[in-house]
């Protein structure tokens, strides 16, 4: 219920006095953009104004805009990795941060095959807080009532490894969730889970799985909302459940968790959660043991009035899938960020998937926008871009962002290109458009086109002893089985037809591509199952060409036509699959360890 409250904000009647404060925030923040980020590059420069990486540049202490973008370049991972490295062999000297580099943050976007190392500082937690303060009291403003019950968010951490010099390199929110900031967090009736923090923090993500789903299921009825980070991850626990429900309902019916649950912690505290209910025992079988999973969502937790999970940029391929499981619910994105930092929040999160907007928060870092024309040429230190800051954004426009963060990342490419919708205030509000360069992606895992030609020619590589070479490739995300996988279309050209590849050796060129893929795409693969086993597909001779011609009757130039190295168009897939004459699968899974190669 509203609160009648001095507070009130232009966004709406707030449900709490709390809630009151941090819309107000909001307001303050985006009344005053420019300056706020005047103000927090003043900060920034200050605080890391003896650190290696500015002194470098000559910026002798200065800390105003016109000095900053006339000697700071702006730069790519490849540019500071020389830098990066050294702090992870061990270098304490203050390269980027005055402030102890306390961990680094690893992005799901690679360099040379690997995750790359962002580095932050103890303090970004509290920023990052912040911007979670904010998530609910928005959400009040559309959904009223979500203190009356709890969430179902299946949340999980990731493999963690250690430097060279002895810092942890772990994915963002597997920092958050070790943190004291949520391992201690203060009861907050609108914010409480089902899945005890002992399942989330469970490192056996099978283990950690079952008891979160084993604990949605106990309180189904208490559940108003149900998430998890990405919509992928959503997918995966009702493929989840509907391989494990006669063992779930079998716990439920006895009382007793079942063996397969190891985990000390887990196991003591389901003493408390877990009693013997054969009712409810027999109402998940009812459900679950048919065939029609339509609107299981509901079915199962009938009060749930929203899914909180990103369904923008690559995640928008599973919304049907989505749809159908759930009814057609409203989907909530409610936050923008990443492992460089945390941006913003979605100030309408119950608005359609295709009208989602973020607004950038200008208190989380100083951002500058690269205006976006792809058919430019590459930018060069010689040729150094004109950005735009971010109170100066024009609508309708393309941009790639740039951030400079309090943990000394300086006019960084964060790679996302964003659209810019309307502003709320002063502060801009941005549609996510796509990640630069990405072809194929399923989960966290982005794959380039350079990485895939790479994985293909190293896969091509085994059909030589058959005088055969991959004539034409083309590729897609396929999201309709869960997990999803890597569909690889290939045209072969072989010399002698009876001589043609056997099944044996284009399964292991499958293996053979997953072998050359980044580390997160094998970590996908192998420890969160995320991704399935890629699958190549074998086209009849021809049907590339069939592919030109379709598109050049399409108004395509036949001068510049270039097969397109990734397809989604349902026309061009009917016409691939139609012309398919062999299925391949990686028989095993590809290596991976959480260790970084060398």
């Amino acid at each position: 219920m509203a609160v009648d409250s001095g507070l009130s904000s232009p966004l709406g009647p707030p449900a709490c006095e709390k809630d009151a404060k941090a819309l107000q925030f909001i307001e303050e923040m985006t009344r005053n953009c420019d300056a706020v980020q005047e103000k927090v590059l003043a900060e920034i420069l200050r605080q890391n104004a003896h650190t290696e990486y500015l002194r470098r540049f000559k910026m002798d202490g200065a800390t105003d805009r016109g000095t900053f973008k006339s000697k700071i370049p702006v730069v790519t991972y490849e540019d500071i990795v020389t830098d990066i490295q050294r702090v992870a062999d061990g270098d304490r000297s203050p390269i980027f941060s005055s402030h102890p580099i306390s961990e680094f943050l690893t992005s799901s976007g690679t360099s040379a095959g690997e995750r790359k190392l962002m580095p932050t500082i103890s303090e970004e937690l509290d920023r990052k807080q912040l911007l979670y303060s904010l998530l609910m009291p928005v959400m009040n403003l559309y959904v009223p009532g979500l203190n009356e019950g709890k969430g179902l968010y299946f949340l999980f951490i990731k493999a963690e490894t250690k430097t060279p010099g002895g810092l942890l390199a772990r994915p963002v929110l597997t920092s958050y969730y070790k943190s004291d900031h949520f391992k201690t967090r203060p009861y907050d009736p609108y914010n409480v889970y089902t899945s005890p923090d002992e399942a989330i923090l469970c490192a056996d993500s099978f283990q950690s799985m079952y008891t979160q789903m084993l604990c949605g299921l106990i309180m189904r009825e208490e559940v108003l909302r149900v998430g998890a980070v990405f919509a992928s991850g959503l997918l995966r626990a009702i493929r989840f459940l509907q391989l494990r429900w006669r063992q779930l309902a079998g716990d439920i019916a006895s009382g007793n968790l079942s063996p397969v649950i190891t985990d000390p912690s887990i196991r003591e505290c389901m003493t408390r959660i877990l009693k013997p209910n054969m009712e409810l025992a027999q109402f998940i079988t009812k459900e679950c043991e048919g065939e029609n999973w339509e609107s299981i969502i509901t079915r199962i937790w009938p009060n749930t009035k929203y899914l909180d999970v990103i369904v923008t940029g690559a995640m928008a391929q599973y919304i049907p899938t989505l749809d159908y499981y759930s009814g057609g619910l409203p989907k909530a994105c409610t936050m923008y960020a990443s492992s460089e930092c945390y941006f913003g929040l979605n100030l309408k999160p119950m608005s359609k998937p295709s009208e989602v907007s973020y607004t950038i928060m200008p208190n989380m870092g100083y951002f500058e926008f690269l205006p976006h024309d792809p058919a430019a040429p590459p930018l060069s230190r010689d040729s150094p871009p004109r950005l735009a800051d971010l109170a100066d954004l024009e609508v309708g426009k393309e941009y790639e962002l740039v951030v400079s963060t309090y943990s000394g990342l300086c006019r960084y490419r964060v790679g996302d290109i964003l659209q810019v919708t309307g502003f709320h205030n002063s502060a801009p509000q941005f549609k996510f458009v796509r990640r630069k360069n990405v072809l194929l992606s399923i989960d966290s895992d982005k794959t380039d086109e350079s990485e895939l030609q790479k994985a293909i020619e190293n896969a091509s590589v085994l059909l030589k002893e058959f005088n055969a070479s991959v004539a034409e490739y083309t590729s897609y995300a396929d999201t309709k089985t869960i997990p999803g996988h890597y569909v690889i279309y290939w045209e072969l050209m072989v010399k002698d037809p009876a001589n043609w590849p056997s099944q044996e050796v284009l399964n292991r060129c499958c293996l053979e591509m997953e072998e050359s893929l980044n580390s997160v795409y094998r970590q996908g693969r192998v420890a969160d199952n995320s991704i399935g086993p890629l699958e190549i597909r074998v086209v009849k001779g021809g049907t590339f060409e069939e592919l030109m011609d379709y598109a050049i009757s399409r108004g395509a130039s036949i001068n510049q036509y270039k097969a397109p190295r990734c397809v989604s168009y349902p026309p061009i897939m009917e016409l691939l699959d139609s012309r398919v004459i062999s299925a391949h699968f990686s028989l095993a899974a590809p290596h991976w360890a959480p260790e970084r190669r060398r």
